[in-house]
């Protein structure tokens, strides 16, 4: 340890995001990007879930009966979605959207970011869901499947499974997205910086390190 180094500057930085949102697994690493850009700050990520698609059932549904709701038909949604790849790419990010073959609810796979909190891998966690669901195309509304990315992390398969049958926490992610609507928040990413600082959208990393600055001048 450098004793003569300055003491880093603590920051808290809450991340609103949907784990079947592109734009959030964009944006996190553009995030993660800033901040490595900026040793001087010690940031506390705090993971706030957000459903995208409520309505959607716990079964999920077929990409092409979502993609018809959601953007009136496939065409459009593949011009987004080239979009999206090509800015992926320059994140490291592998978006392959035709691996996803059922649009999943999001609800259990952000309850398990909070099981996976109390062992303090929550952004392991949020990294392995986003990969897995873009990159492989998983089914995260699936107990199966989001137990096996659990394993991957060393969490305890058997626990894992019992909190998912359990439904515990639920209420929980539900409380915290009527939050971010009641703060005004209806689109996602949201970055949230030291409780007063928000900026909605897959920002560019020296966006965020503007916002970042301004924040800690105030505190």
């Amino acid at each position: 340890m450098n004793l003569l180094a300055p003491p880093r500057a603590r920051l808290q930085i809450e991340v609103v995001f949907d784990l079947v949102c592109p734009w959030c697994y964009l944006g996190t690493r553009r995030l993660r990007r800033a901040l490595r850009a900026r040793p001087d700050i010690l940031a506390e990520i705090v993971w706030r879930p957000f459903l995208l698609n409520p309505d959607i059932p716990a079964s999920g549904l077929p990409r092409q009966d979502f993609l018809t709701r959601k953007f009136g038909g496939e065409e459009r949604a593949r011009r987004l979605h080239a979009t999206i790849t090509e800015l992926g790419r320059v994140e490291g990010v592998p978006f392959r959207f035709e691996r996803i073959l059922r649009m999943p609810s999001s609800l259990d796979a952000h309850r398990l970011v909070r099981f996976a909190a109390r062992e303090g891998l929550a952004q392991a966690m949020v990294d392995t869901l986003f990969h897995a669901h873009f990159a492989e195309g998983a089914d995260l509304g699936h107990t199966d499947t989001l137990t096996r990315l659990a394993a991957r992390l060393g969490l305890d398969v058997a626990a894992v499974h019992r909190f998912l049958d359990s439904g515990a926490e639920a209420d929980a992610v539900h409380s915290e997205n009527l939050r971010a609507h009641r703060l005004g928040i209806n689109g996602v990413p949201c970055f949230v910086i030291a409780g007063r600082h928000a900026i909605a959208g897959a920002q560019e990393p020296e966006v965020l390190e503007r916002l970042i600055d301004v924040a800690l001048v105030e505190e």
